[in-house]
């Protein structure tokens, strides 16, 4: 098992509002004590060769690996025109992931957003059709597409159309590649779907290849279904808060226990940090802690 940071407290710096690059956040990220940064595609200003390259050697510089690029594509879209551009864009950030983090890192896929018109079958079939048709592309750059049972990109207006783990399973077990797909599990996500995040970890533990290890609160007067009828509004819902990994609502002790059964062998990603680099310092430790009780026996 190996740990990497992504800094949700500097996403809309980094990405909306360009008051913070990614070069910025690679040169204070060694104070965590991570071995990888996770990278998010609208970090970067540009795609071209030489600027991720300056992007790769400020990782090696610092002492980073690149094991994770996230990526949202909107395969949902009633569009066919965007579903195709979600595709060329994934193409693009398959090639991206190989250049930053070389031979079997992980690029992420999303099933879409919840358009109110999409019907179930139809989504499925959708998602299950664009994933296929990515396959032979991350087979040619040897990079590893890994569908998060996600809540909501930051940039979305809808939920995610997956986002319950009933969906989530039924395009996982539609995609039989194991070499080149596999699961980026979040349980703060299964939470907010209102599922068990260890009744879906058991379901999809041979498939997991990636983990952003997360804990998520509710602001005073919030509950669950509330948050759940949030559809259409931009962004995340400022009723969901992140936390110190480890001090919220996951049972990490049965996670890890699960993971270290099957011999789990790739990256954890720790999600916080909202409140400082602190935070994020104490959720790094928090997942050396775990490690050393489960994987290293």
């Amino acid at each position: 098992m190996h740990i990497s940071a992504f800094p949700k407290c500097y996403i809309d710096d980094i990405a909306a509002r360009h008051t913070m690059t990614v070069f910025q956040w690679i040169k204070m990220a060694p104070v965590l004590g991570a071995e990888g940064l996770e990278m998010y595609d609208a970090f970067f200003t540009s795609l071209d060769n030489s600027y991720l390259d300056l992007v790769g050697e400020a990782l090696q510089k610092n002492g980073f690996a690149m094991p994770m690029l996230c990526n949202s594509p909107d395969f949902t879209n009633p569009n066919p025109a965007g579903r195709q551009r979600a595709i060329e864009r994934e193409v693009e950030m398959i090639r991206v992931t190989r250049r930053l983090g070389g031979p079997r890192a992980a690029c992420r896929v999303l099933s879409g957003q919840r358009y109110p018109e999409v019907e179930i079958d139809q989504g499925v079939a959708w998602v299950v059709d664009c994933i296929t048709q990515l396959l032979p592309v991350a087979r040619e750059y040897d990079v590893v597409l890994a569908m998060e049972n996600h809540y909501k990109d930051g940039f979305w207006h809808y939920p995610e159309f997956a986002q319950k783990q009933d969906v989530f399973l039924r395009i996982v077990r539609s995609i039989r590649d194991v070499q080149y797909f596999g699961v980026q599990y979040d349980p703060s996500n299964a939470i907010v779907a209102g599922d068990d995040p260890i009744e879906l970890l058991r379901a999809v533990a041979d498939r997991v290849v990636t983990m952003h290890a997360s804990d998520r609160y509710l602001a005073e007067g919030t509950t669950l279904e509330q948050l759940r009828q949030s559809d259409g509004t931009l962004g995340y819902s400022p009723s969901l808060r992140h936390g110190v990994t480890g001090k919220g609502l996951n049972d990490y002790d049965t996670i890890f226990r699960i993971l270290a059964s099957v011999n789990y062998q790739g990256w954890v990603s720790i999600e916080d940090g909202m409140n400082g680099m602190d935070e994020m310092k104490q959720s790094i430790d928090f997942l050396k802690a775990m490690r050393e009780k489960y994987f290293r026996k």
